[in-house]
């Protein structure tokens, strides 16, 4: 894992479900305005990411964000659930790219959007993934670094074409709404951000890591946010707010019809297929490190640690749980589950870094800043749910209460002490 494939990692992580799904989504909330919400999520990820990329530097190891809760808390009760909780959020999160692979794909064929056409084909991609994985890190980086080359092309020559046919009255000040309704939009638009932190999972495969993984964690950020902007331009600027509310799932792919017409909407869908699977390539690989440093730890069956191909038994035990997420959530609600959920685990390794600054090197107020902008942007988000759909609200809570009652019950069955770790 050299710098630009790290890196590469990182931004087909980021660049998958999040932009081409849920442009829609927060330009009903944010409207033309959006861009400025995807630049300040752009801010939330890099503070986070500093914070992650000195822990990595100092830490590094397979399992990332999982290694670093362990070094802030200790193996315990507080470590254990975010860890479980980071593992949840990343099989609901590779679920939502799974179907969106799937519905930008049935959108393509001749061939009714009906669940079985959508959930099959986001199996299929699953599966294909989990073949290369097996393959081990070498693999994945190739086909990654390919990938990513594909799709930065043709995302760079949508915004570039885009902003050359759009009309400047439809991203006009005067048509931006109220500023809080931008900061509500923050929880859906850092979700498109939220793949960075599979970098931190590379720093094993690295061979100089207190180097390359902090070069590689900003370099992968600021490259997607400069992407992000560029895109949110071009799309509201080919296409009222109201249309792309309309179009939603497919938002960015409907942008290109007014310059390109049939043609422009199909490659910017074949775009999205690709980014999709680029995405799902990333994350299996991080989830499979997440869980071998989970039972490395005690906090998951050791039957996820143990060597399968080139990888572990873990990436498997993990596509089957996506693979029954997929064919039993909806898309909407894992979103916004999976986008409040990582941003909670995010604010735990924050704060565990606390502890860990003498360590790690750390700028304090840089540390202070990632805690604080994340409980910002977590608040907004919770604030904003409440009030129009409470569902989700519970279904985060849920989801915590699982995480705590799992390590709760892990820890009684193991009959293990929590062991506090002494910086």
């Amino acid at each position: 894992m050299t710098l630009f494939a790290a890196a590469a990692l990182g931004v087909g992580a980021m660049i998958g479900a999040g932009i081409f799904a849920l442009m829609g989504e927060a330009g009903a909330i944010a409207g033309s305005a959006t861009w400025i919400s995807f630049l300040i999520a752009g801010g939330v990820a890099f503070l986070s990411g500093y914070s992650m990329a000195r822990l990595g530097a100092r830490y590094p190891a397979a399992g990332g964000i999982v290694e670093y809760l362990t070094q802030g808390y200790g193996v315990g009760l507080v470590s254990g659930a975010l860890s479980i909780l980071l593992y949840i959020s990343a099989l609901v999160a590779l679920a939502m790219v799974a179907k969106t692979f799937g519905s930008y794909a049935v959108a393509m064929m001749p061939v009714d959007a009906s669940p079985t056409w959508v959930n099959g084909l986001a199996d299929l991609v699953i599966i294909t993934f989990v073949l290369i994985n097996l393959e081990g890190a070498r693999e994945v980086a190739r086909s990654e670094g390919l990938i990513v080359g594909i799709k930065v092309l043709i995302l760079i020559a949508f915004a570039i074409a885009g902003l050359y046919f759009a009309q400047p009255r439809l991203f006009s000040p005067s048509l931006y709404p109220p500023m809080n309704q931008v900061l509500f939009s923050l929880a859906i638009t850092f979700f498109a951000f939220e793949g960075f932190r599979v970098i931190t999972n590379t720093a094993e495969d690295m061979p100089d890591p207190a180097r390359t993984l902090p070069r590689a964690m900003l370099l992968a950020i600021g490259l997607v946010t400069a992407l992000y902007l560029l895109v949110s331009f071009s799309v509201f600027g080919n296409l009222d707010v109201a249309d792309i509310v309309k179009a939603k799932d497919y938002a960015l792919a409907e942008a290109a019809r007014p310059a390109f017409g049939e043609a422009g909407f199909t490659i910017v869908a074949i775009a999205a297929l690709i980014s999709t699977a680029s995405s799902i390539n990333a994350n299996l690989y991080a989830v499979t490190n997440v869980t071998y440093e989970l039972a490395k730890e005690g906090e998951l069956p050791s039957a996820f640690g143990r060597p399968f191909g080139r990888s572990r038994e873990g990436l498997l035990i993990s596509a089957a749980l996506i693979v029954l997420a997929i064919d039993f959530m909806r898309l909407s609600e894992i979103a916004a589950v999976g986008s409040i959920t990582v941003l909670i685990v995010h604010l735990g390794v924050h704060i565990g870094h606390l502890r860990l600054r003498t360590e790690t090197g750390a700028s304090l107020p840089m540390i202070w800043l990632a805690i604080l902008a994340t409980m910002v942007t977590i608040g907004f988000a919770v604030y904003y749910l409440s009030q129009n759909s409470p569902l989700i609200v519970w279904l985060v809570a849920a989801a915590l209460a699982t995480a705590l009652s799992a390590e709760g019950l892990l820890h009684r069955i193991k009959g293990r002490r929590i062991q506090t770790r002494t910086p």
